[in-house]
């Protein structure tokens, strides 16, 4: 079985880290983890097993595959200063929003194996949607094999890489407009007198249950939207509020706000 090293432990790390152990088609031996606070390497090795490291290098020359889950600034940085440890038949994956594989090419070289994939956090309940590109070096079977850890924890499609910043925007920042949504829910039925906890765990369970309408009947949404909604009834009259405060377009515009940020990353 391949080794798996995980180059930093923030929130999307552990994130991945706890789905791909939940999914148990690793176990926790085959899995390294570095970062450079400590603390974090206290925490994930208490709250997993597996075996944390203090030594960048050393993850390197231990991983098969190496999952490079830091912020873009960060990784030009360190790449230069690792590129002399990595090995040309390793997996270099980088999640780093906005870091193209060119980039990244020009940091290892033309005959690295580069993959870069753009998750979410999501991965923490084994739902995440990941995105993953490649260069030309990296085999149909390394792809999949890439493919099978991030369908661990979620779903993953390979993508072509003109459209990652897209998905970044999308699936990426995308949680957090969800949950934007959520709390503005629950505070309209606090509004109208439901209690918090009550409203909270009504409106997560109520956008959970459209979400997997859409996925498993393969309805357009539209059409699951008009079958809610009888003419003269309340669902129309919230649908009205919607449509007049706005809702389509600030949607649209926070979707390609956050692609255009994540285009700048890149430059």
């Amino acid at each position: 079985m391949a080794t798996i090293g995980f180059y930093g432990a923030g929130n999307m790390g552990q994130a991945m880290l706890a789905g791909l152990l939940q999914a148990e088609i690793y176990p926790p031996d085959a899995i390294f983890v570095y970062d450079a606070y400590k603390p974090s390497l206290e925490k994930i090795s208490g709250n997993f097993g597996v075996k944390t490291l203090t030594d960048s290098d050393e993850l390197i020359q231990k991983s098969d595959i190496i999952i490079f889950a830091v912020k873009p600034n960060i990784l030009l940085e360190v790449l230069p200063q690792v590129a002399k440890v990595i090995k040309k038949e390793q997996l270099v994956v980088s999640i780093a929003a906005g870091i193209t594989i060119d980039a990244l090419v020009d940091c290892l070289g033309e005959t690295q194996k580069i993959l870069r994939v753009m998750p979410n956090t999501p991965a923490l309940v084994g739902e995440a949607m990941s995105a993953v590109a490649a260069n030309a070096v990296v085999t149909s079977e390394e792809i999949a094999q890439v493919l099978a850890i991030f369908r661990s924890f979620g779903k993953a499609e390979v993508v072509p890489e003109k459209m990652m910043d897209c998905v970044t925007g999308l699936s990426g920042s995308g949680p957090a407009f969800v949950y934007l949504f959520i709390e503005a829910l629950t505070d309209g039925a606090v509004f109208e007198g439901m209690s918090r906890e009550m409203a909270y765990e009504f409106a997560a369970q109520t956008v959970l249950g459209a979400a997997k309408m859409v996925i498993e009947t393969n309805e357009h949404p539209g059409v699951l939207k008009d079958r809610v909604t009888s003419p003269g009834g309340t669902t129309i009259a919230g649908v009205k509020v919607l449509e007049t405060e706005g809702l389509r377009a600030a949607a649209m515009a926070a979707v390609s706000a956050a692609t255009q940020k994540s285009r700048q990353l890149g430059n």
